[in-house]
């Protein structure tokens, strides 16, 4: 992911298939309306990259220029820092070990903490600047992709101990685990993904994604095998993940970065940096559908979801002007004015 850092109506809905879901299925027309129901000033200054939830213990963890915020999701306010995560990207949770995981992609590492006490057990040693990560089920690792080593730290979840490194043909993007032995990797700078046996370490298939363009968010319906991955050319991919054959190509936004599937509502969250967030429908494995185009805000492009309340979450800020171009950065990006930092929530009508 390419993070904010340095001194950086909704139309009428479709029908809505609900699946094991907490509510009773709608089936009205109107079902799908997902609306502004928080925003939350957390301040501060710098940039910020992903979010992840952990619905079981109600936290929301932000990776915000030099740490995580941590915020309550019950009570909707920040209730503390895990500080020294420079260049933060990505969190993945490990509930059965009760660790966490952040990558800093400026140390080249990825810090392990405590969930309960959230104190920092470990910084780990990975490769060049550690972007998303995420965490296995199958095999209770977790996965960092090294944006500038074009490779995959393996980490024990238990111990943080690493397990391996596994080569890749291209620079890994967003990643997502079909929690049965295989972990999909996007491939940016390729226009692939990259299907890797997450038992063996090493790569099984590599597959095309036109027509997208530089993918870099992914989502994944793991019941029926599909998975979701948002691209540069306003294109949301749906590929089927048994064989890699693409099933078809829904527009989204500008500037997408991140991607949520719930497995409650059958819905896909693509939140883009134009300000929009796109809810994609899934009408059965082989439909989808764009149910809703919603206006966030300028900047909003990375999203988590709450899967005990069908919420999401993004964030964003205020920016001023860019700075003046130099032959290091040609194309500058807007300065982000202090203070402005915030957190969005959406959800349905309640």
């Amino acid at each position: 992911m390419k993070p904010f850092f340095s001194v950086i109506t909704a139309v009428a809905g479709v029908a809505m298939l609900m699946v094991n879901s907490p509510a009773p299925a709608q089936t009205h027309r109107d079902a799908i309306h997902y609306h502004l129901l928080k925003k939350v000033t957390i301040g501060g200054e710098g940039g910020w990259d992903y979010l992840e939830a952990d619905p079981q213990h109600r936290k929301l963890y932000i990776a915000h220029f030099t740490q995580v915020d941590v915020y309550d999701l019950d009570h909707d306010k920040i209730i503390s820092h895990i500080p020294n995560t420079e260049g933060v990207h990505g969190i993945a949770i490990a509930e059965a070990a009760r660790h966490g995981f952040i990558s800093c992609g400026k140390s080249n590492s990825v810090l392990m903490f405590d969930l309960r006490s959230l104190d920092t057990l470990k910084r780990i040693p990975v490769g060049v600047h550690p972007d998303a990560i995420i965490y296995d089920l199958d095999t209770r690792h977790v996965f960092a992709m090294n944006a500038g080593s074009n490779s995959v730290t393996v980490i024990d979840a238990a111990s943080g101990n690493v397990i391996t490194t596994i080569a890749l043909p291209g620079r890994p993007e967003f990643a997502a685990s079909d929690d049965h032995g295989h972990i999909y990797v996007n491939l940016e700078d390729k226009s692939e993904v990259a299907k890797i046996s997450s038992g063996g370490n090493y790569i099984d298939k590599v597959w095309p994604i036109a027509p997208g363009e530089s993918p870099s968010a992914m989502a994944i319906d793991r019941g029926k095998d599909r998975l979701l991955i948002g691209c540069a050319n306003k294109r949301m991919i749906v590929m089927d993940a048994l064989d890699g054959h693409v099933i078809t190509a829904l527009p989204i936004g500008k500037g997408i970065d991140a991607a949520k599937f719930d497995p409650f509502t059958n819905l896909t969250f693509a939140t883009c940096g134009d300000g929009t967030m796109t809810i994609i429908n899934e009408i059965n494995p082989d439909s989808f559908v764009v149910a809703q185009k919603l206006p966030t805000q300028r900047g909003a492009r990375t999203v988590a979801l709450d899967t005990h309340t069908n919420d999401v979450y993004t964030v964003t800020a205020q920016f001023g002007p860019a700075p003046a171009a130099t032959a290091e950065q040609p194309h500058p990006r807007p300065t982000i004015i202090p203070g402005t930092f915030v957190l969005l929530k959406y959800g349905p009508p309640k």
